[in-house]
């Protein structure tokens, strides 16, 4: 098969090498792509918001399969236009895609099919949400309706910094997916990440993770796309997993086929597991990054054929294996993000630490110039640790970050401490 994968980021980066491993696999392009995808197939320049050159491409290459990664290409419809031009593709449907694109519709959805969820009240209008917030305890979350890379959340401590958030989002700072917001209330307990692969019928699971999204240790500073995560989720031990499938995903995926959008993909859950159980904070409709860079290791299963059996329906004769093997994985990241950051520093020492027993480097924000490979982006690398037990991937993925050379660069110290405080009081 000629396969496209959409995408430039950690993410697709470690999607690509498990494309491009597949006996399925002929040949691998991808759109736009990054060095490190270049190492897997060919990368060509295209803007995947267009989708007419995009379908160009494909058509021009005989793709056989086109794998979207990132959430605005499947929320602005690729899947359907793709489809419509007689090119296969894999992920959710722009009707089913609503579930990352609109937070007010997931909310809605979880009410009808009886998901476990933060309660919620919907707005357009300053005031109307600023009486509400009067009646609401505090902390309380605050959410822009649509797509905002990561940062339309604000988990405002006070009034002062809710009404504050309400006036920045309802005045237009994320454009038309702020034009609406969803205000709820703040779940106490563990955040965990549940990954299920969906034929619009059945519903498997994937995988779990764990991620870190403030910039600095000990989870301070502002959120960001994610500095690093773990897999499996501690948090979500063997008794929970089958109780979120059955409580969580089963139910939306019912209920999103009751509403004739049936979703095929990557179903991301966003839990937090509560003293009353888990409950879902948001969903997205594809896997996340940096935590498809921590999965991704740990998959036996072939991922072509496991996409193509959720794209033709057909999940119910399929099985996914992980290797029980964890994996830690840390961001490198461009000093200033998620601010203001510098472009274009050189990064050494990639092939050393990719050389390391047990670590992948996986490329996001960079590009190419002549032999050097220069930071081109916020976050720039995943250095993921493999082994046996957190302890040993801990110590492989520290060491891989140790042995690349870029002053411009930096990461957490504390990835994945959560998990090995589990795992050590689970040996005590």
């Amino acid at each position: 098969m000629n396969i496209l994968l959409i995408g430039s980021g950690g993410r697709e980066h470690a999607l690509a090498e498990r494309i491009a491993a597949s006996p399925l696999c002929e040949r691998l392009f991808a759109a736009p792509g990054n060095p490190g995808i270049a190492a897997c197939g060919t990368t060509i320049p295209l803007d995947p918001a267009d989708h007419g050159a995009v379908i160009a491409a494909c058509k021009e290459r005989a793709i056989d399969l086109a794998v979207i990664g990132p959430e605005a290409p499947l929320v602005a419809g690729i899947v359907d236009d793709l489809e419509a031009a007689g090119v296969a593709a894999f992920g959710p449907s722009k009707a089913a895609a609503r579930l990352e694109g609109s937070k007010a519709f997931t909310k809605e959805l979880c009410r009808d099919a009886g998901v476990p969820t933060a309660r919620f009240a919907r707005f357009s209008d300053r005031e109307a949400a600023k009486v509400h917030l009067g009646r609401h305890s505090l902390p309380v979350v605050i959410k822009a309706d649509g797509l905002a890379a990561g940062k339309g959340v604000v988990v405002a401590q006070s009034l002062v910094e809710a009404e504050a958030a309400i006036d920045d989002m309802l005045g237009g700072r994320f454009g038309a997916s702020s034009a609406e917001i969803v205000i709820e209330e703040f779940l106490e307990g563990e955040e965990a990440s549940l990954f299920a692969l969906c034929d619009g019928e059945t519903a498997l699971l994937f995988a779990t993770a764990q991620d870190h999204k403030r910039a600095f240790d000990g989870d301070r500073g502002p959120n960001t796309g994610g500095m690093g995560a773990v897999s499996p989720a501690v948090a979500l031990d063997d008794a929970l997993v089958e109780p979120v499938m059955a409580s969580i995903i089963r139910p939306t995926l019912a209920e999103m086929g009751r509403r004739g959008a049936p979703f095929r993909g990557f179903l991301f859950a966003g839990l937090m597991v509560t003293a009353d159980g888990p409950q879902l904070i948001e969903y997205n409709c594809r896997l996340g990054d940096p935590e498809c860079q921590v999965v991704m290791p740990r998959l036996m299963s072939d991922l072509v054929t496991a996409m193509l059996a959720a794209r033709d329906g057909v999940l119910a004769k399929f099985a996914v294996r992980l290797s029980p093997k964890r994996t830690l994985g840390i961001v490198l990241a461009s000093k200033g993000y998620p601010g203001e950051f510098k472009r274009g520093e050189p990064i050494r020492g990639l092939d050393a630490a990719a050389a390391m027993d047990g670590v992948t480097v996986f490329q996001a924000g960079t590009r190419r110039e002549g032999a050097q490979l220069l930071a081109d982006g916020g976050r720039v690398l995943t250095v993921v640790g493999e082994g046996a037990s957190f302890a040993e991937a801990h110590r492989r993925a520290y060491a891989g970050v140790a042995a690349i050379d870029w002053p411009g660069g930096f990461s957490r110290g504390d990835i994945g401490a959560r998990a090995l405080a589990h795992e050590h009081a689970r040996k005590a």
